[in-house]
């Protein structure tokens, strides 16, 4: 499960100097999924703070939903059908605003960007934060499943097919230069994630096995002649191989980076 604490560790120390100037702080999560990092950063913005969390799915705003009642931050959130591309906010709305995992997934990141920045305050201090995996170098796992290097494979390509990026994490600071930020106002890094614990292996593993057995993936793999109903299942095999085993590990790169935001944009038309 993602939380701020493992998939937000750029973000969290600009956090708190941002909540003392102002502890009404306004943070949108841009492709919230689930919910479960935008209900992890409300609890950090308690008590006055407020995330709007949004997604093009109705669907997974429902579960976000439900989760953030399970957190009691319910009364700190707001939930919202929204494209990345024409974001229903005015313009400096937000003291930071947050994408994770989001990026990559598009076919006009530059332009996903130049919208998350309209909304982000200038020159007050707004920040923008990003977080995206690398596909293309993505992860170190062991023990050395076969099925599990097919199955990187499978979403290497489908990710391409379907117009994403698999070069993500290691393009976010061109992007936003392409986007008009300028290079002082950027701090790029990578991080890790780690899932390693039982918990950890089963969520994980888990996760993969459904977008196998139901997920767009699947079935773009299948009609691209990327695999085969067979090869699928060799992969939810490979991946429950991976959760039963003791010494199973799995290391994941991301490119990391904060704006601090110091130039007013307006939409591009």
């Amino acid at each position: 499960m993602r939380t701020a604490e493992n998939s937000a560790t750029h973000l969290l120390p600009h956090l708190q100097p941002a909540l003392q100037k102002n502890p009404h702080l306004r943070l949108l999560d841009v492709g919230a999924g689930p919910g479960t990092l935008s209900a992890s950063l409300a609890k950090h913005l308690l008590p006055h703070g407020h995330v709007v969390a949004i997604d093009i799915s109705d669907a997974v705003l429902a579960r976000a939903e439900e989760h953030a009642t399970t957190l009691s931050v319910q009364d700190h959130m707001t939930f919202q059908k929204a494209s990345v591309y024409a974001l229903p906010f005015a313009d400096g709305e937000f003291d930071v605003v947050h994408a994770h995992q989001v990026l990559c997934h598009l076919d006009a990141p530059v332009d996903a960007v130049r919208e998350m920045l309209r909304v982000c305050k200038p020159r007050g201090g707004g920040l923008l934060a990003l977080r995206e995996a690398d596909v293309q170098q993505m992860w170190c796992v062991w023990p050395q499943i076969p099925a599990l290097g097919r199955f990187h494979d499978l979403m290497a390509a489908t990710l391409v097919a379907n117009g994403g990026q698999e070069m993500g994490g290691r393009r976010l600071v061109s992007w936003l230069l392409e986007a008009g930020v300028g290079r002082g106002e950027i701090e790029a890094g990578f991080g890790t994630s780690c899932y390693s614990t039982p918990k950890d292996r089963r969520d994980w593993g888990e996760a993969m096995i459904e977008r196998l057995r139901t997920g767009q993936m699947r079935d773009k793999g299948i009609e691209l002649g990327i695999t085969t109903e067979e090869g699928i299942d060799e992969m939810v095999e490979g991946w429950q191989e991976w959760i039963e085993a003791a010494d199973a590990t799995l290391g994941i790169m991301n490119g990391e980076v904060i704006v601090i935001h110091r130039k007013a944009r307006k939409r591009v038309t």
